[in-house]
């Protein structure tokens, strides 16, 4: 193969929740019309579980913020844009080397890997995204970590970990780390501790620290009964040895020929629901045990993009060492492709 026609080398990123927002509204119909037959499986499979289908919310003339962001709708519309996605990306163009993905993602990651057939997957996915329909368990606090720069602020780290471990002190109130996610830290609690954090924390550019609607207090302590449910209600043979290499939220390596489906399905179901997810982990493990060419980011949306790129910076991956540094190289020979940015999709697909 001639160093023209030779592919790049990609890492494939899937998004979490919180990405299927106003402007995605359609996202499926815009751009996958020609991928109905995947949509269809997903579509009934909730058809069977009584629920309004992905092609129905996909479809809507408005976009319902409590409808659209619950758990139980979430989850499958944004698996559905993101597999739809995967499938796009042109293979002549690119080989993809690993998959990985953020929180809710790291489900995605394991469909989109081959680790779960499409019926396995749909049903791992909207059981775990339909678990708290009754109620939601605690809730999730983002706040950032990093200057203006997008270099990592010791001192804000240190207070985020102080003003934790204070709050923990007081009765009534949990609060963990949930995820890591480049330059910010998304904590996880019940009421009172959230309510804690929101007055302690000091405030940045009005916006943090900023409370995720209708989102539970995911990856902590506080899931345990989530964890034990899951697991009385979905198999260990729903679980494949993945096809491609998988990088999970501890930044732990599946490798298609080397995967225990027992062990994969106990850190999916276990640690991963009880444990922080270490996103930012996950990305340098990516870059430096894969050495890709690009990173692609799955739509819809393009939140992630921001948390890669200061993942990057914290490694000083390529001399990309600030947002600055970042915007330059992206403008120039991008190293990250969000499938969610117009511009940026036309180069993947």
């Amino acid at each position: 193969m001639s160093e023209i026609n030779k592919k790049q080398r990609v890492v494939v990123i899937c998004p979490g929740r919180g990405t299927y927002n106003k402007e995605e509204l359609g996202y499926f119909h815009r751009y996958h019309q020609d991928k109905m037959a995947l949509l269809s499986v997903i579509d009934a499979h909730r058809q069977a579980q009584g629920q309004i289908t992905v092609s129905e919310l996909d479809s809507m003339p408005a976009y319902n913020m409590r409808l659209h962001t619950s758990g139980e709708n979430a989850s499958s519309l944004i698996y559905a844009c993101s597999l739809a996605d995967f499938h796009s990306i042109n293979r002549d163009k690119y080989e993809i080397v690993a998959v990985t993905g953020n929180s809710m993602g790291w489900y995605i990651a394991l469909a989109v890997a081959g680790a779960l057939a499409p019926e396995q997957a749909i049903e791992l996915i909207n059981t775990m995204g339909s678990m708290m329909k009754n109620g939601v368990i605690g809730g999730q606090i983002i706040y950032p970590i990093v200057d203006e720069n997008w270099q990592e602020d010791a001192k804000k780290l240190a207070l985020v970990q102080e003003t934790i471990e204070a709050i923990n002190l007081s009765e009534h109130c949990e609060v963990y780390i949930s995820i890591k996610l480049g330059g910010f830290i998304v904590l996880g609690g019940n009421k009172a501790g959230l309510k804690a954090l929101e007055e302690r924390l000091p405030k940045v550019d009005d916006r943090y620290p900023m409370n995720l609607f209708n989102h539970g207090a995911f990856h902590t302590p506080l899931l345990k009964e989530i964890s034990l449910k899951a697991k009385q209600q979905l198999a260990t043979t729903l679980f494949n040895a993945p096809k491609l290499p998988l990088i999970d939220g501890q930044g732990k390596i599946w490798q298609p020929y080397s995967t225990d489906v027992n062990a994969l399905y106990d850190y999916t179901l276990g640690k991963q629901v009880v444990d922080y997810y270490d996103f930012t982990k996950a990305i340098e493990v990516a870059v430096k045990e894969f050495a890709p060419d690009k990173l692609i980011i799955l739509g819809p949306g393009s939140t992630l993009g921001g948390a890669t790129a200061q993942s990057l910076i914290k490694h000083q991956w390529q001399n990309i060492t600030s947002k600055a540094d970042f915007i330059s190289r992206q403008k120039q020979d991008p190293f990250i492709l969000a499938m969610g940015l117009t511009e940026q999709r036309q180069q993947v697909v």
